[in-house]
């Protein structure tokens, strides 16, 4: 008798395919104050993202957590300000009064929903157009998204861009590097594996040996390949 396949295991949400919630340092959300000072007080490593937390403190001791900005230092003020004359690198402002073609990221789906889109380290969106009410943005994958106005945004590129211009030179570091985020690495071929692991396993020589087309209703056992393909094979 095999093991479960790895997709099983996951799925049971145990062990070593669980995301660990103790490496993600809280909520980055902006909230819900429309306009507010701050001056942030701490810059810190999150292991669950790509980019670092700045740890903002407002007049009247509240603390947020937001996105740090490329070239931000601790005790810079930011500022959640709805006026055109506010645009600087790091305030956090509705994208309906950031001039086009600035960058922005950490942008709201809908009003007040905290931040949502391009929160990558390095990733940044840009402003296109403006109508009375939507604007137009450009996110990184070069698709364009028409958002409310009054959707906030920070002004600048998120910190952490040149992460991955480092290579990995071990397995090991990729492996605590996926770890926290609930990523599975190394991840081994069916074809590489033996018969009770994996239905592609065995055989003389690496290869799958029968249709790797399955239905859509196969069990959980089953369910590797090809799954409910229109067609296969070459054109």
């Amino acid at each position: 008798m095999g093991k479960n396949l790895i997709q099983q295991r996951r799925g049971r949400h145990r062990g070593r395919f669980n995301v660990q919630s103790h490496k993600f340092r809280g909520d980055i959300k902006y909230g819900s104050d429309k306009e507010m000072h701050g001056t942030i007080t701490e810059i810190i490593h999150d292991p669950g993202r790509s980019a670092p937390i700045a740890r903002l403190r407002s007049k009247d001791n509240k603390t947020i957590q937001i996105l740090a900005t490329e070239g931000i230092a601790v005790g810079k003020k930011i500022m959640f300000t709805k006026s055109r004359a506010d645009v600087e690198s790091g305030n956090i402002m509705p994208i309906g009064v950031v001039p086009e073609g600035y960058p922005i990221y950490d942008i709201e789906i809908t009003p007040g929903d905290g931040g949502k889109l391009v929160r990558a380290g390095g990733s940044s969106a840009s402003i296109i157009s403006h109508d009375p009410r939507r604007t137009i943005v450009r996110l990184p994958s070069g698709q364009f998204k028409t958002l409310d106005s009054m959707c906030r945004a920070t002004i600048g590129v998120p910190a952490g861009g040149g992460r991955p211009e480092k290579p990995f030179m071990k397995a090991g570091k990729k492996y605590w590097a996926r770890r926290p985020k609930g990523r599975q690495y190394p991840i081994v071929r069916g074809i590489a594996m033996n018969p009770v692991d994996h239905p592609h396993g065995g055989g003389s020589h690496q290869h799958v040996g029968k249709p790797s087309s399955v239905s859509r209703g196969a069990p959980p056992g089953r369910k590797v390949g090809n799954l409910a393909p229109r067609r296969t094979g070459r054109r």
